[in-house]
């Protein structure tokens, strides 16, 4: 396993100048927009750190722009300087300036940053590339003084053992999959004097989480056909989370969301589960 999360490390250089994300993952920030958004709104959410920023596939350390495009002072934390570097450029072509901590793979139990210094800490889907996540957790829940939120991949949809048994099963040797178990979280958090106060499931899409565009998925399971490969390719089918923040797709949330309705069903998020691609934890530090 290489625990520091950079067994993919091309695949994350690649997005730090191809901002064509694909739909699901546009899809993904969307929805997780939202839901900080709420945070935001309801629990008057000024300030926030993001550690790690590598959890999401795609584009790397643009998870919080939301946050920061309604006036929440954003902190992010990395333990790559290249790539820090470049998250600080990608930030400031939108007109941002986050603040931004480096850290060496080997520190992300003992952060650099203040007890109590933020209203919200959280991470998505970062836990399983650390060497120590439980030494995470308890920095999460240091460094805050209200929220922590945390949700990891959902092992329970089909989508998960798709990519683990068929699609992609060079990736999972390179993780620690323990921290799937949202319980582990959930009692490590505990611990830490963190008070879980809510629990669900997000990112809740018609389609399987494959983590991968489209294309690449009909590759990797040998289907060849062009009226297909047409389809998931082109020009029409370019989906850039970047180039709605910066304006140039004002209408891409629109075209993107009209698949959110099961996210939005009024379901218990238990039965959303069999499909959900996210689980997630809510606490509050007392």
């Amino acid at each position: 396993m290489n625990p520091t999360g950079h067994a993919h490390r091309p695949i994350w250089e690649k997005y730090l100048s191809d901002y064509d994300e694909g739909l699901g993952l546009v899809y993904e920030r969307f929805v997780l927009n939202d839901f900080l958004d709420s945070l935001r709104r309801e629990h008057g959410i000024r300030t926030c750190v993001e550690a790690p920023i590598y959890g999401m596939a795609g584009v790397s350390g643009i998870n919080s722009v939301a946050l920061a495009q309604q006036g929440v002072e954003v902190t992010l934390v990395d333990d790559a300087p290249d790539r820090a570097t470049r998250v600080e450029q990608i930030w400031g072509e939108l007109g941002l300036k986050p603040n931004m901590v480096t850290v060496s793979p080997a520190q992300w139990g003992d952060l650099p940053l203040p007890d109590n210094a933020f209203d919200l800490s959280w991470n998505w889907a970062a836990l399983w590339h650390l060497p120590d996540a439980a030494a995470l957790l308890r920095e999460l829940a240091r460094v805050s003084r209200k929220l922590v939120f945390v949700a990891m991949p959902n092992n329970l949809q089909v989508g998960y053992w798709m990519r683990k048994w068929v699609l992609d099963k060079a990736f999972f040797p390179t993780v620690d999959e323990r921290w799937v178990n949202m319980g582990l979280i959930r009692r490590t958090l505990e611990k830490a004097g963190v008070r879980i106060v809510a629990a669900g499931v997000l990112d809740v899409p018609p389609w399987p989480d494959t983590v991968m565009p489209a294309s690449e998925v009909l590759k990797r399971l040998g289907i060849r056909s062009q009226k297909l490969e047409a389809q998931f390719s082109g020009e029409s089918w370019s989906w850039s989370t970047m180039a709605y923040y910066s304006g140039q797709q004002p209408d891409l949330r629109e075209r993107v969301m009209k698949y959110a309705w099961l996210d939005r069903a009024p379901l218990p998020w238990r039965i959303k589960a069999v499909w959900a691609h996210h689980r997630w934890l809510l606490g509050r530090v007392d």
